[in-house]
């Protein structure tokens, strides 16, 4: 492949996951500029071109070679059954860093209290294939609807729903009770298999995927750097967390070092009241945008 040729098609996915997308891809290096009616988002890597199409079908046009690679649900790979390279697992979601769940759920006031209750009955769901595949997998005859939207509505015009919840709250605002999990869900960064077997587009691919491994990983950390005194070090070593490696650092003033460590961001308000009175001064805490292991 010729250097005037090499250029990832990579997928943006459009709709819920669009914002917190972008801000990935910003604090792992990458300026996405997206118009209010355009699909090819501009960035800031001339071997890269982005395309945005929604996480639902996504997969789809990765596996069709449309796109070299793209962003999307596993439960979406799983409904479509897409054979595609699945490169890595990108822990973040639209409201929480946790995995979605698809979820089998009724009205509160209704009769049905097992899985094995919907047998012969009717629900609805975005999710077709695979909860018909869960009910199948169970031997039980479930006729279920596709529904487009306005999924929670639905529960009370027939027997249940399937949909999908970071936090539970759309339940609970609906006056729904959960019967059982179909699938968990997380985001995954996936090749087309004819991208992934050409050299330049797989590396390409892998560079991109630790860096979102990256700045996922820096999410909930911070740095540290303070100034301690050589004669309370050891008490300042102390507090900080074993399985993180500081760096020290002599410095001009030969009875002081410095020591710098990065450490999950909830433990920091506990962490810097006692590095103080443990002896350390000029403490400094700064946010990180990746960290590659």
């Amino acid at each position: 492949m010729s250097e005037s040729q090499r250029i990832l098609r990579i997928g943006i996915p459009k709709g819920s996951l669009s914002d917190s997308t972008l801000d990935l891809f910003e604090r792992a290096g990458f300026h996405i500029t997206v118009g209010s009616r355009s699909y090819f988002p501009s960035i800031d890597d001339p071997e890269i071109r982005c395309v945005t199409f929604r996480a639902q079908e996504m997969s789809r046009y990765v596996e069709d070679g449309v796109l070299d690679a793209g962003l999307t649900g596993y439960d979406w790979i799983c409904e479509n059954e897409s054979n595609v390279v699945e490169v890595c697992e990108l822990i973040y979601a639209k409201a929480t860093p946790r995995p979605v769940r698809w979820v089998l759920a009724v009205p509160n006031e209704s009769p049905l209290r097992r899985v094995e209750d919907f047998d012969g009955k009717i629900v609805a769901t975005e999710l077709v294939g695979v909860t018909r595949r869960f009910f199948r997998d169970r031997g039980l005859s479930v006729k279920v609807e596709f529904s487009w939207g306005a999924t929670e509505v639905k529960a009370r015009l027939l027997d249940g729903i399937v949909d999908v919840t970071e936090t539970g709250s759309s339940l609970l605002a609906n006056d729904l009770r959960e019967i059982a999990t179909i699938m968990s869900s997380t985001t995954r960064l996936i090749a087309n298999r004819s991208a992934w077997a050409d050299e330049w587009k797989r590396r390409k691919i892998e560079s991109i995927a630790m860096l979102l491994q990256g700045a996922i990983e820096a999410r909930e950390k911070v740095g540290l750097k303070m100034n301690v005194p050589r004669r309370h070090l050891d008490a300042v070593l102390a507090l900080l967390p074993a399985e993180r490696s500081p760096t020290i650092s002599s410095l001009a003033e030969a009875e002081y070092v410095a020591v710098e460590v990065v450490v999950e961001e909830r433990v920091e308000r506990e962490l810097v009241p006692a590095l103080k009175q443990a002896g350390a001064s000029g403490i400094i805490t700064y946010r990180l945008n990746k960290v590659i292991p």
